[in-house]
């Protein structure tokens, strides 16, 4: 019922947006965070039925995104962590303006029915990751890295390398931990809430921080109206509903 739902609002929209429905159908090439895939593997196909464009979503970890951003090949818009923004090459590859899409906090997840560890306080956090035989993150990330500079923060880096079970894409961190191949996921909110897993909570206050998610057209893009026509549409009430149900903050 949510998707025919969202489909109805967006062909309404559409009716009152003649600027959107008179491009001519578009294929664009979409750079998005891994953390994104929940949320605009859903929005996509919506977005495609109502507008007549053709979407191909490459999901990738921060590192990735900045290599591929600034790789020179083409591209039409990014819906990515602020982070990728910081280098300076690739943030010259998207135009003004950004558009906040999503923002979303950090937790800890335990296999489906596992008793739920105390990470109430920061000296609570450290003693179960401490305690915890092993951990799934994605290090190699903008997540994983604020995760690993929280670690740092309570002295216990070093330790918590030898417990890390680093994973390639966000999907296999629940994935990981449902299995019993990691004790814990450690890693954004929405990321953890999926089958198989529990979340156990969300970091205390003094060790929480939110990762933004921004949408910018690529400044080279041959398709900026279609281009704008999705951020726009990521930002409808429509959509913000399927984002918030996704276990993120919407704008």
């Amino acid at each position: 019922m949510k998707r025919l739902s969202l489909a109805a609002a967006m062909v309404m929209g559409l009716a009152l947006a003649p600027s959107m429905t008179e491009l001519h159908a578009a294929e664009l090439k979409i750079l998005a965070g891994g953390s994104l895939t929940g949320p605009l593997s859903e929005l996509g196909p919506e977005f495609e039925k109502a507008s007549g464009h053709r979407l191909t979503i490459h999901f990738d970890s921060t590192p990735n995104l900045i290599k591929l951003a600034t790789s020179g090949d083409a591209f039409d818009l990014g819906v990515v962590p602020v982070d990728v923004y910081k280098n300076a090459a690739a943030k010259a590859r998207f135009a003004e303006p950004m558009t906040e899409i999503a923002r979303v906090g950090y937790g800890v997840a335990v296999r489906a029915g596992a008793a739920r560890p105390d990470i109430s306080t920061a000296a609570a956090f450290k003693k179960t990751m401490l305690d915890a035989s092993s951990i799934a993150f994605i290090p190699a990330s903008a997540a994983g890295g604020y995760v690993s500079g929280v670690f740092e923060r309570l002295g216990i880096g070093e330790a918590m390398k030898a417990k890390t079970r680093a994973q390639a894409a966000t999907t296999d961190i629940p994935k990981a931990v449902a299995r019993g191949e990691a004790e814990l996921g450690v890693f954004l909110i929405n990321v953890l809430t999926a089958p198989g897993v529990d979340l156990a909570g969300a970091f205390p206050a003094e060790l929480q921080q939110e990762l933004v998610f921004t949408a910018a057209v690529a400044a080279d893009s041959q398709r900026a109206d279609a281009a704008r026509a999705f951020i726009a549409f990521l930002t409808s009430p429509a959509a913000t509903a399927i984002i918030k149900a996704k276990g993120m903050t919407p704008g």
